[in-house]
């Protein structure tokens, strides 16, 4: 089994999708499976056709697509059998929505959620026992300083995860969310003096 540094090539830490474009290339369910498959190393159209089992047409499409949008670019060539194969990789590890771009997109606030949901729920079905998986939701009451600390850490953790070594069969999910909620809560035992 190889290991792979994650991924095998330069790229940035984080992008923020600057225009409409960038969002439309990124967020369509192939590009986005793409996307992901880059997260480990570069690849070649077939190698990605192959793993998605889908035309090399249909792949080179998307790449295309990807690539004028600047959200993958070739990273590498290699010659075989007197072709230059390109090797394919991400511009950015992490690509952001900025807040300009909220009023000119149509995404649920909930997509990531819901993509997670759906892969955690086919999981917790087809788990077998050696495969780990926690779930969990706990609710605090903070003040705002507290909260930007915590955005940092769970950022943090985020980066720790995708920069791991890749290696064994199976491939990980890990979803944060931290927000904002209105439910109650009991005054301050000072508040009640």
């Amino acid at each position: 089994m190889t290991d792979h540094k994650t991924p095998d090539y330069p790229l940035e830490e984080t992008m923020a999708l600057e225009s409409v474009e960038q969002f439309r290339a990124l967020f369509e369910e192939t590009r986005m499976e793409i996307a992901d498959l880059l997260t480990e190393r570069a690849a070649t159209i077939s190698e990605i056709a192959d793993t998605l089992s889908k035309p090399k047409g249909t792949i080179g499409h998307h790449i295309q697509v990807m690539e004028e949008a600047g959200l993958i670019q070739v990273v590498r060539t290699k010659k075989v059998r007197a072709v230059e194969a390109k090797y394919y990789g991400r511009t950015a590890r992490t690509f952001l929505l900025t807040s300009k771009m909220d009023a000119d997109i149509d995404v649920s606030p909930d997509y990531f959620l819901t993509s997670a949901a759906e892969d955690y729920a086919k999981a917790a079905v087809n788990n077998v026992e050696e495969n780990p998986m926690v779930s969990t939701i706990r609710y605090a009451r903070i003040p705002e300083q507290r909260a930007q600390e915590w955005v940092i850490r769970l950022g943090e953790l985020l980066q720790e995860f995708v920069g791991q070594e890749r290696s064994g069969e199976t491939t990980y999910g890990l979803l944060v969310a931290f927000y904002p909620t209105d439910r109650p809560h009991l005054p301050d035992i000072e508040d009640q003096e």
